[in-house]
């Protein structure tokens, strides 16, 4: 059976803006307080689509959630109608409000975990809900995202939804797991990255946040059902956190049998890649770059790492790295690039402009949720799931006109924003065939 990986990129939502809200990602706390575009980030995500259809990979879209989260601020104790409700939290509780209005649902690989059908024992596709316990802006996201996420994939036969674990279990989703493959259909290895544990604390703890806890991995690898002989954890280097890497995905990325890693990405991390290599029966290939190359500090700055591994054509072994123009912008990091495709470690690299989603601290692996599926389950999927020219065109031209050019912090105190919101985010889920917000949220959608 032939299997593609799609990429699900998260749409950037009408009330995107720079709160400054997630401690240890230094783009986001330098940002705080800065103008935003949602326009121009919307924009950015979708031209980033298009970039990735152009080179031949199917393209999935997750849309935005509603904001500003009014049930969260009422259930904060803040009551009322909606201008009472946002009008008294921006004078009573500020940083709740900022929470309520973030659009940080927009970077899916913290959506959910999921593992492709030929690694569970059932052979069914598992998905499991972050609960992204470690930040409240973040926290708010994980019921609406376990209904969205089962309106995506609502075949019972083929997929199994997980609903997020219990939150002193902290989990970030994919950006904490990579699956490695010789094929997209056969068979893959797992390897989940932690920074801490409940059970034993590690001797050496970072100073930053260390946000993916090890109990969480563990118990989303027993409920997908993983063979323990092909799944790989590794805790991150303190160090690495506290320059910050508050996911995994910001100092390693992986793509069938290619691991991109920085060599101060892990502790231990000669073992991590020797059991990694042992798991793919020695098929491994890796590219570790060394500290004296790029520092820990230049791979964040530059977001190398935080780049998309993607495979045009499975058949052959092609391996195009989708970056962010950071890298480019980097002479250092561009001459390092430069010199893999030509070694041909890398068939080719693709630049693509992502500066609203990355002043936030989200770089094009942060905006893409991997799914792998059979084609044959690909027309099962909602009608607009996945992207076509026509589709986007339809966003795009929407997005012009509906979306706010600029939010200023002082908007958030605004109700007249709210309305805007929502009218915006009502065309997006008309345009892409999702269900009013109250429907997603309907009581009678359960777990398996």
């Amino acid at each position: 059976m032939s299997s593609v990986e799609v990429n699900f990129d998260g749409l950037p939502g009408p009330t995107h803006h720079f709160g400054g809200l997630a401690p240890g990602n230094l783009a986001s706390i330098d940002s705080g307080g800065s103008p935003s575009s949602p326009r121009g980030a919307a924009r950015q995500g979708i031209a980033k689509m298009r970039r990735m259809m152009a080179l031949g990979l199917v393209q999935g879209i997750i849309p935005p959630q509603p904001r500003p989260a009014l049930d969260f601020l009422r259930r904060m104790g803040h009551r009322g109608r909606t201008a009472t409700v946002i009008r008294r939290a921006a004078s009573e509780s500020p940083a709740l409000l900022a929470a309520a209005w973030s659009s940080s649902a927009m970077w899916v690989a913290n959506a959910a975990t999921v593992s492709a059908a030929a690694d569970a024992a059932d052979g069914r596709v598992h998905v499991t809900t972050a609960n992204l316990a470690s930040q409240l802006h973040r926290a708010i996201e994980a019921d609406t995202t376990f209904r969205i996420l089962r309106f995506l994939f609502p075949a019972r036969d083929t997929f199994v939804h997980h609903g997020p674990l219990p939150c002193v279990l902290g989990d970030e989703g994919a950006a904490n797991h990579t699956r490695l493959c010789t094929r997209y259909g056969a068979p893959g290895v797992s390897l989940f990255v932690h920074g801490r544990t409940l059970s034993v604390p590690e001797p050496v703890q970072p100073r930053l946040p260390a946000r993916q806890v090890q109990e969480a991995s563990r118990a989303v690898a027993r409920m997908h059902r993983l063979d323990p002989a092909r799944t790989v954890h590794a805790r991150q280097l303190p160090a690495a956190i506290d320059a910050g890497v508050f996911h995994n995905d910001v100092i390693s990325v992986g793509n069938r049998d290619l691991l991109l890693v920085h060599e101060q990405a892990f502790e231990h991390q000669q073992q991590v890649l020797a059991a990694l290599d042992a798991a793919m029966g020695g098929a491994l290939e890796v590219i570790e770059v060394p500290a004296a190359r790029i520092s820990l500090e230049r791979a964040v700055a530059s977001y190398l790492f935080n780049a998309q591994l993607v495979s045009p054509d499975e058949s052959a072994r092609d391996q195009v790295l989708v970056a962010p123009v950071q890298c480019r912008d980097d002479p250092v990091v561009r001459r390092w690039i430069e010199e893999q495709v030509a070694a041909a470690r890398l068939s080719a690299v693709e630049y693509v402009d992502l500066g609203q989603s990355m002043k936030n601290g989200g770089g094009p692996a942060c905006l893409r949720l991997r799914v792998v599926l059979a084609r044959e389950t690909l027309p099962r999927l909602p009608q607009h799931a996945l992207a076509s020219a026509e589709l986007l065109d339809r966003l795009e031209d929407w997005i012009d006109a509906h979306y706010p050019e600029r939010i200023e912090p002082g908007d958030l105190a605004d109700p007249a924003l709210a309305e805007t919101a929502a009218h915006a985010l009502a065309g997006v889920y008309r345009i892409l065939g999702v269900p009013a917000a109250g429907r997603l949220r309907a009581p009678n959608i359960k777990a398996n």
